[in-house]
């Protein structure tokens, strides 16, 4: 598996999500099939398919995480450069079309999350805007055609 950059926040983020799953889920999970396995005949029982599906499902996600979190490099502040644009920096855009300023977190692939602004370094701007300063403007191709965004500020999240 490739490297996942992950910031401290979003390392915590995984570890609570993996004990979340691996505790409170798979005790529920459980409960589930025992109390399915009461119906009898467990050969055409669907609560107990449904069940035992869903624990498949549950370890497999489980395994996927404690995978990534193995794979994991986590950022720590003194990473995050201060004067360019990097993995952990808070980013404010212009838009120079739409004169439209927007602000993003940019953060690994394996946190990325649009509705929290939080934009991949792997993403078309998270790509055009890595290693630039403060005052630069870039050019992104998005679906709607060329796009290009000034560098307002740059700062450590």
């Amino acid at each position: 598996m490739k490297e996942v950059i992950l910031t401290p926040e979003g390392f915590e983020k995984l570890k609570r999500e993996i004990e979340e799953l691996s505790t409170t889920k798979r005790r529920e999970v459980a409960e589930r099939i025992r109390v399915a396995r009461e119906f009898g005949d467990i050969a055409e029982n669907a609560e107990y398919d449904d069940a035992k599906n869903e624990q498949m499902l549950l370890e497999h996600r489980i395994a996927t995480l404690e995978e990534r979190m193995r794979d994991a490099r986590v950022i720590s502040k003194k990473d995050i450069a201060k004067d360019v644009v990097s993995i952990g920096s808070k980013v404010k855009l212009r838009d120079v079309g739409a004169k439209e300023t927007v602000e993003y977190h940019i953060v690994g692939s394996a946190e990325a999350n649009p509705a929290e602004n939080k934009l991949s370094n792997e993403s078309p701007v998270g790509k055009a805007i890595i290693g630039k300063k403060k005052g630069e403007t870039v050019e992104v191709a998005a679906p709607r055609g060329k796009m290009k965004f000034k560098i307002l500020e740059i700062k450590a999240a």
